[in-house]
């Protein structure tokens, strides 16, 4: 009866210390903010995800900015979400294919928008509003985080970086720690099918001890998940809410989140 009792509070414990995040909450000032998701878009409007144009708008309308930013082919960094074109540029290949002239050529949803710099966006909010950028990078090479730094780094205004690699996270910890960063994570097996280890780790946060986040980015459809939870009831930890789609969602999920990511409705 010791023994197994002395089991299970080592596993508990194990488990606590791996789940662990940044406990000095430098995330703090994230909380009550709404970002817009991927700028403040609408496509009825003609106004593309990720576009200059949504951008502008939430600008205007004085949400922060959830973006997502990659590296082009010749590690130019730029903001799009999908590693292919398909979707939104109605084109082959992959973002990685082309170079930031190349990628020039194609159109965002059938507008006249452009995929846009990471460069260009960084100039056009100039601090006004807080951004908040995701590091799309599908491996361990992290060339995204250098050449996105090299920008970032000159930026005046607020910001913060997020990731579903929790290595990304690693890297801003060694070579940016006064930068607030945060794990992105869903329940992968659920929502994708997607049994590896590695997204089974991120799915329950076991990678914090190594990424050390300072906020979670969880799917709102597993509010109820547990590691978030007890990261910010425990930890105290700022979780952010991805992607909020209506008031009668902000509604049920805002008891178990401190920050909000939303489109198609503007939240009060």
């Amino acid at each position: 009866m010791i023994q197994e009792t002395c089991l299970a509070l080592g596993a508990a414990g194990t488990y606590l210390y791996a789940i662990m995040p940044e406990m000095r909450h430098r995330a703090e000032p994230m909380k009550g903010v709404f970002y817009a998701h991927r700028g403040l878009h609408d496509r009825a409007a003609g106004v593309p995800e990720n576009s200059m144009a949504a951008f502008e708008r939430a600008v205007k309308a004085g949400y922060g900015i959830e973006m997502d930013i990659q590296i082009t082919g010749d590690e130019v960094p730029v903001v799009f979400h999908d590693f292919t074109l398909k979707r939104v540029c109605h084109a082959s290949g992959k973002v990685t294919d082309y170079t930031y002239e190349e990628l020039q050529e194609f159109r965002l949803d059938g507008t006249e928008e452009r995929i846009p710099a990471l460069s260009e966006v960084l100039e056009l909010v100039n601090g006004q509003v807080p951004l908040l950028v995701e590091m799309k990078c599908p491996d361990l090479k992290l060339r995204i985080c250098e050449k996105a730094d090299e920008l970032l780094c000159r930026y005046q205004g607020p910001y913060t970086i997020e990731s579903f690699n929790s290595a990304v996270l690693y890297w801003y910890r060694k070579h940016r720690p006064e930068i607030a960063r945060g794990q992105l994570a869903m329940n992968f097996q659920r929502r994708e099918a997607n049994y590896t280890p590695e997204r089974f780790a991120v799915r329950h946060l076991l990678l914090n001890f190594l990424a050390k986040p300072d906020f979670i980015a969880y799917d709102i459809r597993d509010k109820e998940a547990i590691s978030k939870n007890l990261c910010r009831k425990l930890f105290g930890c700022p979780s952010v809410a991805w992607t909020v789609r209506s008031p009668k969602q902000l509604k049920t999920i805002a008891p178990y989140y401190d920050s909000f990511i939303f489109e198609g409705f503007l939240p009060q």
